[in-house]
């Protein structure tokens, strides 16, 4: 059974940073798994932040996310992590890590692509 589980949230001033963590069991990131960040804030869409495409052989982000985050892994650790640098109070959601196997690559940005899902974890960007 694979289970994510995310860490790391909190509240940060803008311009601020967090590195968040997602912990996965029942999985290894092989050739053929992907690995995703999204978020969601209150009232509005999940939405795509980050992925690591099949085992990482390529790493995609939103527009608005690009040159703030970095989506990394630690296979020994089975972990996955969002560095996010120069946040805004805009970036303030509830993250979540999500993963699947054989998602194709005009899908890594839906939701409805992936399977599991971890609980999320909040971030807050506010002075």
């Amino acid at each position: 059974q694979v289970q994510l589980v995310e860490s790391g949230g909190g509240l940060v001033e803008p311009g601020g940073s967090l590195r968040l963590s997602c912990a996965t069991s029942g999985q290894t990131f092989s050739r053929d798994v992907t690995v995703a960040w999204f978020r969601q804030a209150p009232g509005k869409e999940r939405e795509f932040v980050a992925a690591l495409f099949r085992g990482g052989a390529s790493t995609h982000y939103a527009d608005s996310m690009k040159g703030r985050f970095t989506i990394s892994r630690n296979n020994a650790k089975n972990t996955v992590y969002l560095q996010m640098n120069g946040l805004k109070p805009e970036d303030t959601a509830a993250y979540y890590c999500a993963t699947d196997r054989n998602v194709i690559m005009s899908s890594i940005r839906l939701v409805r692509a992936y399977d599991y899902w971890g609980q999320g974890t909040q971030v807050t960007v506010s002075s």
